[in-house]
């Protein structure tokens, strides 16, 4: 009964780390997974999830399953680190928070609830965006269409674009934003953007769903959460898909949380009542031991600082590879202005590379960058900057 069934083809992004992985050139880069990496190119363990470990591991009394949404202390300290302690979703109640496998494993929840709660929802991506969203909505059965968001010719914010798209956006659909880091753009709205596009979002009745990967590689932990706030007014609602795979390094993990913001704390409980549903359908409850860490991270004040530390040692990297690689290709001559590299935040930024370009790389140089010319800063290092610029000085 298989013999009909076609090979699928390799996933865009994940498929080129299968590739890197089977290339043999000593000197092979690879900028194609959000994968962050050290000056090593290694993907380190936090100190602060080391030491988390080891408290997790002693205390630790069963391996008996978690609760449907998970630990309810984990969504505590979700919470906390999205709103902050003080702010009106947490003491009024209003958010209702679930463990998922990962931010991907949020959305897909999100997009189940969605496919069968508001049947009748488009949800609204940025164009461009993560390759991935539109396959999970698809796979979910929720249908997408697209928005202006990135200027290619100014390499900025399409701003009066993206507003005018949201005035003809149908009453009652989504509209997928990026917390912080826009993925792959780099580029994100300012304090004040974000003030007008909630007023715009509200204004037109659609429902904001954000994703939310990369908490603390913009600005900070709470200056990311900007954006996040301000669309949280009071009574307003909301779908929040968190991941904790690159702000803690726990990718293997799977660590992500959806948050429901509802009108009011009965409506959260009974919207939390058909997201356990959603999840009962689809993993049934989710694996405890990253949470754990996460958990006990925040929830320990040293442990909190060591990781704050940690945090802004990753972010100072990728801002310090954003520097260097336009220094050095500057250096090298390449011709056009590569400033806005050093504009972008986290750790991607859309380069300007040509799919052809990008081949080119692939195929002469071992080079991995997607297919969109999208490369992962965090994957720049000191030793490999240099060959990395010859390469894309070649291929112009």
């Amino acid at each position: 009964m298989f013999d009909h069934i076609e090979p699928a083809p390799r996933d865009p992004i994940l498929g080129l780390g299968e590739a890197f992985r089977e290339d043999p050139n000593p000197r092979k880069i690879n900028l194609s997974v959000g994968v962050y990496q050290d000056e090593d190119g290694k993907t380190p363990i936090q100190e602060s999830v080391r030491r988390a470990s080891r408290l997790v591991l002693e205390r630790q009394k069963t391996m008996s399953y978690l609760p449907i949404p998970g630990s309810p202390a984990y969504a505590a300290a979700v919470q906390r680190l999205l709103f902050g302690t003080a702010h009106e979703v947490v003491t009024s109640g209003r958010a209702a928070t679930s463990h998922a496998p990962g931010g991907t494993g949020a959305l897909r929840v999100a997009a189940d609830f969605i496919h069968q709660q508001l049947p009748n929802a488009t949800v609204w991506l940025t164009q461009p965006t993560w390759p991935n969203h539109p396959q999970i909505f698809a796979a979910a059965g929720v249908p997408t269409k697209s928005f202006p968001y990135f200027n290619a010719k100014a390499n900025n914010l399409a701003f009066k674009e993206l507003l005018a798209a949201i005035e003809k956006m149908p009453p009652g659909d989504a509209i997928l934003l990026h917390g912080c880091c826009h993925n792959p753009t780099g580029i994100d709205p300012t304090p004040d953007q974000w003030k007008t596009l909630a007023d715009a979002i509200d204004g037109r009745g659609l429902l904001p769903l954000l994703d939310f990967a990369y908490q603390g590689f913009a600005e900070g932990i709470d200056e990311d959460a900007v954006g996040l706030r301000t669309l949280c007014r009071p009574g307003a609602e909301l779908i929040v898909c968190s991941s904790f795979s690159k702000n803690f390094g726990l990718y293997c993990e799977r660590v992500g949380a959806l948050t429901i913001i509802a009108k009011d704390k009965r409506a959260a409980d009974t919207v939390q009542s058909q997201v356990k549903v959603c999840i009962r359908s689809n993993y049934s409850n989710p694996p405890a031991h990253g949470a754990e860490l996460v958990t006990t991270i925040l929830n320990d004040a040293e442990l909190r600082g060591l990781w704050e530390q940690e945090v802004a040692g990753m972010r100072g990297r990728i801002n310090g590879m954003r520097e260097l690689l336009v220094k050095t290709l500057q250096a090298k001559g390449v011709p056009g202005d590569y400033s806005f590299i050093t504009r972008q935040r986290g750790m991607f930024s859309f380069s300007g590379l040509t799919p052809p370009q990008v081949e080119t790389l692939k195929q002469k140089y071992a080079i991995y960058i997607v297919g969109s010319g999208r490369i992962n800063v965090a994957g720049i290092t000191s030793e490999n900057v240099e060959p990395l610029c010859d390469a894309i000085a070649e291929v112009q």
